[in-house]
């Protein structure tokens, strides 16, 4: 890697070999900045937690400020411990939400974020009316309650000054990098669901009609594309973060994107899946085909010629081992997985749905009421059981959602913090049917948003070559032998268990 310096005379990005990038990898609930240098090493690691709060049930929101005063106190604290000159800064962020600035650039209210529930009614009255699938047919991804026209569209109705008052609406990563670079508007990524023509890739005013959001057309930002995701950090933003003026800034895809990227999935064909707070699998195909089967999923734009993500970000993720550990009193997730490796596959028949995220779930299917079940529970079952149930519940949703993509991959990469699970990565194997490969690097947002910047500024000709020269792959999980019958039958058994049960979330939720 080489780092870069602005040729001024040019107007372009050209590199140096002395100095290092720092990447930004905003999540939900911790702000990461990853120094890396000529090799893709990660050098230093500066962390910073925020705050998630909930102000009523099922909403989910964050102090726009707050997160980014976290984002410049862990981009310091990288920088300091690296103690060498900062080439670069490459950002990636948790994406969907709504975060509303006005015309100032200062926040209208805190951020809704992509986990909030209370636009659940907007999505099942548009569901009802046949709105999300005839928007689907154009834009290739199933709205949800945490995407933002959704978010638009009830405080609308319940918010009204809040709409007034703003003059644009963002994302985590279109927010920070506009406290970076003084520049309003959104990476292609994150404009991809719900604003975007999925074939013309730009925004669509019958999508907007469709949500009934045609009076806030105003809203929506500039689409940054090539070039543009690329600009010079302010002066005010240096003195904040600790690096030189001028220092270039580049807005990687957002997280789902990034991660994967950061894999080494970087050609048509290739899957991943981020063990994370969302399940999120993703496959590259190199187009859409929204007019055929059933409406599921996202599709998303992440400036690369040719090549679309389908992704499904479920809201079961690792969230159902925290609430699994805390349950069986124990102390994280590798007493978890110590518990399970006790059980033999099939947990001796106890089974979970592990739909317990207040919004209900997102991919591969769409229910806001869905929620949680345990079935065939006996007296002879244990916490090891449970423990057992819960990892493998989590890795039949992982093969649903391979199931509603468009082409089965032949491997699948792993990463994230519950690909440090042996166990449960070898369950994903067994489970799905296909080998899975982790990844050696531990922050691979970060590298993903490295792998994007050096792309944009010349130093890669494309993705797949930056990929080849910087990712490294981990520990390969193959299929147990002898278990592809079973678990085909329990993937039934699963699938026939969730039919049955949606047919009475609506009236097991309490909160409805």
């Amino acid at each position: 890697m080489a780092a870069p310096e602005r040729d001024r005379a040019r107007g372009r990005y050209r590199m140096r070999d002395t100095d290092v990038a720092v990447c930004v990898d905003a999540g939900t609930t911790v702000i990461k900045a990853v120094v890396f240098d000529a090799t893709g090493r990660e050098l230093t690691v500066g962390r910073r937690e925020t705050e998630v709060h909930h102000p009523r049930p099922g909403a989910a929101e964050q102090d726009m400020d707050e997160v980014w005063r976290a984002v410049a106190a862990a981009v310091r604290e990288a920088v300091a411990e690296a103690g060498r000159p900062v080439g670069l800064l490459a950002l990636t962020a948790q994406g969907d939400g709504a975060w509303l600035v006005d015309r100032r650039h200062r926040p209208v209210r805190p951020a809704v974020l992509w986990n909030d529930a209370r636009a659940a009614p907007v999505v099942r009255r548009w569901r009802a009316e046949g709105v999300l699938e005839r928007a689907y047919r154009d834009n290739a991804s199933l709205s949800n309650a945490g995407l933002p026209n959704a978010i638009l569209r009830v405080l609308a109705e319940r918010e009204p000054e809040s709409l007034r008052a703003a003059h644009a609406v963002l994302t985590c990563g279109s927010w920070l990098f506009l406290r970076l670079t003084g520049v309003l508007g959104l990476h292609p990524s994150e404009a991809s669901a719900p604003w975007l023509d999925i074939r013309t890739r730009a925004y669509s005013d019958k999508l907007l009609d469709a949500y009934g959001l045609t009076a806030h057309r105003a809203l929506l930002p500039p689409l940054l594309s090539g070039g543009e995701t690329v600009a010079p950090l302010t002066a005010a933003a240096a003195r904040q973060v600790g690096l030189p003026p001028d220092t270039p800034v580049v807005l990687a895809p957002y997280d789902v994107v990034a991660t994967a990227l950061g894999t080494g999935t970087t050609r048509a064909g290739q899957a991943t899946c981020v063990l994370g707070t969302t399940l999120c699998t993703e496959v590259l195909v190199e187009r859409a085909a929204p007019e055929e089967g059933e409406p599921a999923g996202l599709t998303l734009d992440f400036g690369a010629p040719g090549l679309l993500m389908r992704a499904f970000p479920t809201l079961a993720g690792t969230g159902v081992l925290d609430w699994t550990v805390d349950l069986l009193g124990l102390r994280d997730h590798r007493e978890l997985s110590e518990l399970a490796a006790r059980v033999p596959p099939g947990a001796d028949g106890l089974r979970v749905l592990p739909y317990l995220s207040p919004a209900g779930e997102r991919a591969p299917f769409l229910d806001p009421a869905a929620s949680g079940l345990v079935t065939g529970m006996l007296f002879r079952h244990g916490r090891e059981h449970l423990a057992r149930a819960v990892l493998e519940g989590l890795a039949h949703v992982i093969r649903d959602c391979l199931r509603a993509a468009p082409h089965r991959p032949t491997e699948l990469a792993l990463c994230g913090g519950g690909a440090a699970s042996a166990l449960w990565c070898q369950l994903i194997a067994d489970v799905t049917g296909l080998p899975a490969v982790s990844s050696r690097d531990s922050q691979v947002g970060a590298k993903g948003a490295l792998l994007c910047a050096l792309t944009a500024l010349g130093a890669f000709p494309d993705l797949p070559a930056a990929a080849s020269a910087l990712v490294r792959t981990g520990r390969r999980y193959e299929p147990s032998p002898g278990l592809t019958a079973f678990h085909d039958a329990e993937h039934t058994e699963f699938l026939a268990t969730r039919e049955l049960a949606a047919t009475r979330w609506s009236g097991w939720r309490a909160d409805d």
